[in-house]
């Protein structure tokens, strides 16, 4: 308990330095309360998003139990054909009941996702800053939806660089003597704002030439995770400006 009271001290610590910095430099954000409405919509969005996990979860239960059989298929388990071939394995009575309320727990989640879908879809077509955004390659209509409802007015975030830091894709900065050393990532705010830039980021270096560029030369230097989250801010950087630039085109 001692051990655990001191890790919880030591985070408090370090969050309370992040957020002095945040305010020494400047990068922290004035305060925006959401409303009632757009926080229901975040809801919807976690609820799409844990189903859709819960689905993978499925997935990957029956391609373990194709294997078993010596079926590898992949994504093409879940074609027509794939499907057919995996309920027509032979299988021992307890792992044929399991293969079948699997299919079924993964039927009844399609169905649950594809509503959901549409009502994502009709979500962000009541936001113009939604859909804006959906005009960045790589940015689908998720990303753009929890980046508008996490981020709220634009206007108090005053640089970029705010917007990162928001984000938690900002390294922690320790400093000493003079000298600056960059740490992990801060990871502060909101973790499902940030897995889905990191997902978005990945589909944009496929579509963007630039982003593509930066991506390939950061894996060189640093890794493929390091390239990913630096393609990351920079994507959040560029759904900030959008926003920006929509706002300004609004003003008279």
């Amino acid at each position: 308990i001692r051990a655990r009271v001191v890790r919880q001290q030591k985070t408090d610590r370090r969050d309370a330095e992040h957020l002095l910095e945040l305010l020494l430099s400047e990068r922290f954000p004035r305060v925006w309360v959401p409303s009632a409405e757009e926080r229901d919509a975040r809801q919807l969005l976690i609820h799409r998003h844990q189903r859709v996990r819960m689905r993978t979860q499925v997935k990957n239960q029956l391609q373990a139990l194709a294997l078993n059989q010596g079926v590898q298929r992949k994504r093409k388990l879940w074609t027509a054909a794939g499907r057919q071939q995996l309920e027509g394995l032979s299988l021992l009575p307890f792992a044929a009941r399991r293969r079948s309320e699997l299919l079924q727990s993964l039927d009844a989640l399609e169905e649950q996702i594809a509503a959901l879908d549409q009502a994502v879809a009709a979500e962000a077509r009541r936001r113009p800053a939604a859909l804006r955004l959906m005009q960045q390659p790589g940015v689908g209509v998720q990303t753009a939806l929890a980046f508008v409802l996490t981020l709220g007015p634009v206007e108090r975030f005053r640089r970029a660089k705010q917007v990162s830091s928001y984000c938690g894709l900002i390294p922690r900065e320790h400093s000493s003597g003079g000298r600056q050393k960059l740490g992990a990532l801060s990871k502060q705010g909101s973790s499902f704002l940030r897995f889905l830039l990191v997902e978005a980021a990945q589909s944009a270096v496929r579509h963007d030439e630039q982003l593509r560029r930066c991506y390939l030369r950061l894996a060189m230097k640093k890794g493929k995770g390091k390239a990913k989250v630096a393609i990351a801010r920079k994507l959040a950087t560029r759904l900030y400006w959008m926003l920006r630039q929509e706002n300004s085109d609004a003003q008279p």
